[in-house]
């Protein structure tokens, strides 16, 4: 995080006695990045954080990748993977895995039950909410969530997620850390004059509390020997999790809303760059959000058939109508797959009906990963099976 948050009761000096009003001493944790030279958070423990009575393995959901070969090009529909009326699932058991690579894994759930107490040990994680609404409850504090916001969470942080009703997450875990887009970022850490958002648009946790509740589990997904080298364990504590007085640093979640991106626009169309808003190792995250669109006299304002050598291409459609791919069976809760290899661009008929067009009011998530993604049981379970045929299905029915 590129600047300083404090809350709650810590001590003046760092690494000194803190001690509770009965004398008795906090328990001191730095929760930091790349071994003591990256960010980092204090944390005042009530016990010992440390503290474990008991631990099992956790069997995760379904975590198998299996190559897209033959190479092709697919629609995946999320909205046909929980069905109407769920219940009794959860945000994080419940995931079901999409996509993946030894980058990041990106997977979606229906949520309408609290869920365990959970830590990513293995990255930092990007919830995105399509629908609904819930809180995330931190060992930092909670976070309020709602349709449009983008939740990041730092490794190894405590959390669970409380949804109020029904909520729609699409899941974006790395294997690194999730950082806004360096160009972004002066040397020491602040969002600069170019940047398309800046830290008055990021929310950070809010009513730091302690909790007595004793025997609490943990699930944690960790490095392992399960399918993609991931595994997982359930640590049984003595203590809540959430037993922090006070915390100070640079490291913590936060959420950030996609309606406060402000888009980068140009007189001719601009490339998906100019929609970053976070990365992490070999892969970055984009938005594309209601805009004025190019404004060139002989302007065309979708996008340029393009072939991206170098990256795989996921979409998340989550609101608006997108131009670019009209007549493809894409809608909400939509994600297309353009791996590399194949060029793609917008469908049939899109080119022309674009022109002149002003505004686009589409609203959708992309994330582009620097090696190939493979395909996880959900994806297998909601492709469509036909996207791949879509230009030249509409070419011929345009005549051409």
């Amino acid at each position: 995080m590129p600047y300083y948050r404090m809350a709650g009761n810590v001590p003046p000096k760092r690494h000194t006695q803190h001690r509770a009003p009965d004398g008795s001493l906090y328990f001191e944790e730095l929760m930091g990045e790349e071994g003591f030279s990256s960010d980092s958070s204090l944390l005042y423990h009530m016990n010992i954080p440390s503290a474990i009575t008991a631990y099992r393995s956790w069997e995760l959901p379904d975590q198998s990748l299996v190559p897209n070969h033959p190479l092709t090009p697919r629609h995946l529909s999320t909205h046909d993977l929980f069905g109407e009326g769920v219940s009794g699932v959860d945000a994080v058991t419940g995931r079901r895995l999409l996509l993946g690579n030894g980058d990041v894994r990106l997977s979606y759930v229906v949520a309408d039950t609290t869920s365990s107490y959970y830590r990513n040990a293995i990255g930092d994680e990007c919830l995105y909410v399509e629908a609904g609404a819930a809180r995330v409850e931190t060992v930092f504090g909670d976070l309020p969530v709602n349709d449009g916001d983008y939740v990041v969470i730092p490794r190894a942080t405590t959390y669970r997620i409380v949804p109020d009703g029904p909520v729609r997450l699409y899941a974006i875990e790395a294997n690194s850390h999730i950082t806004p887009a360096k160009r972004y970022l002066s040397r020491y850490g602040q969002l600069l004059e170019h940047a398309p958002f800046c830290e008055r648009d990021l929310r950070g946790p809010e009513n730091l509390r302690v909790v007595a509740e004793r025997d609490v589990e943990v699930y944690i997904k960790h490095r392992g020997n399960g399918p993609g080298g991931i595994a997982g364990t359930v640590h049984t504590l003595p203590h809540h999790p959430f037993d922090v007085v006070g915390w100070d640093g640079c490291l913590y979640p936060y959420v950030f809303s996609i309606r406060d991106f402000e888009p980068l626009t140009g007189r001719v169309h601009q490339p998906p760059p100019a929609h970053q808003v976070f990365e992490g190792d070999n892969f970055v995250i984009c938005n594309f959000v209601p805009r004025k669109v190019d404004y060139h006299p002989l302007a065309i304002p979708v996008p340029y058939y393009h072939s991206n050598v170098d990256s795989d291409e996921v979409m998340f459609y989550c609101g608006g109508d997108y131009e670019a791919r009209k007549g493809s069976g894409i809608g909400q809760g939509s994600i297309s797959l353009h791996p590399g290899g194949h060029p793609h661009g917008p469908q049939p008929g899109a080119y022309e009906r674009a022109i002149g067009a002003e505004f686009f009011d589409e609203l959708a998530v992309m994330v582009d990963t620097f090696r190939p993604l493979e395909l996880g049981e959900a994806a297998r379970d909601c492709d469509d099976g036909v996207y791949a045929y879509s230009w030249a299905k509409g070419a011929k029915e345009a005549g051409k």
